[in-house]
């Protein structure tokens, strides 16, 4: 990995010194978890939320508006695994980041870098709750999950975790408006292939795609933050059936 480039790297802006401590956490944080014994419990946690988001947003997902964008977040910005390479290719082309990229950019960086953190630290959390309760992070029910959430010491950041997925995807919504981006896009991809950064240049692409594609994201996100601060409340007030929302919301 390329923890030394980032560190040697100078940061010159608020944003890039902000988008290399972030980069910095997640690197760490990346190598602890490869190492941590609950690795693969932590993937289980991280399945079972990814089929519980589908299902709490049922109506989204499969409204073919929206379909594209929640499958981009559940299986790109939500990635508890199979994401090495590119994580590594991002640590690896920081320095030109932070050379060519504007503040602004850096800081839809840094979001995404955040979110994906935080998501990972927190199914890691619970992985270790379960353990601790003699609970299989293979065969979780929803009384389990509950009783694990609210033992957790991470409730700000679960609280940030839904504020950062509306500020990141009403960045994201900003500049896939704007036609430029699919362009350079689109005129990259031999020379990410020729770098060697393919996978990086595929996330980005997907990511472009699956934005330009949506219908209404601010109505999305909107919907999505609503939902998910009212489960997070349901649990915490011992709802019994903390993921079952009105039909309005």
């Amino acid at each position: 990995m390329y923890r030394e480039r980032l560190v040697a790297t100078e940061a010159r802006s608020e944003s890039a010194r902000r988008l290399q401590q972030l980069l910095l956490d997640y690197h760490d944080f990346r190598r602890l978890k490869a190492e941590h014994p609950l690795m693969e419990h932590a993937v289980s946690v991280a399945d079972w939320q990814a089929e519980r988001l589908k299902s709490t947003h049922e109506d989204l997902y499969r409204h073919p508006g929206y379909h594209h964008g929640l499958e981009f977040l559940l299986t790109d910005l939500y990635a508890p695994a199979g994401m090495t390479r590119r994580d590594d290719n991002i640590d690896r082309v920081f320095p030109k980041m932070v050379k060519w990229l504007p503040d602004n950019l850096l800081d839809t960086f840094a979001g995404l870098v955040e979110l994906n953190l935080i998501t990972q630290q927190l199914d890691l959390e619970l992985a270790e709750l379960f353990h601790q309760q003699g609970v299989s992070a293979r065969a979780i029910t929803t009384d389990a999950y509950c009783v694990a959430y609210r033992e957790s010491r991470r409730l700000a950041q679960r609280e940030k975790q839904i504020t950062l997925v509306a500020d990141v995807g009403q960045q994201l919504d900003r500049y896939v408006r704007n036609r430029t981006l699919g362009w350079l896009l689109s005129m990259t991809r031999g020379p990410a292939e020729m770098a060697d950064l393919t996978d990086l240049h595929s996330f980005l692409h997907r990511g472009y795609s699956a934005f330009r594609k949506m219908d209404d994201v601010e109505l999305l996100i909107d919907r999505l933050v609503s939902r998910e601060q009212r489960v997070m409340r349901n649990i915490l007030d011992h709802h019994p059936d903390p993921f079952s929302l009105p039909e309005n919301l």
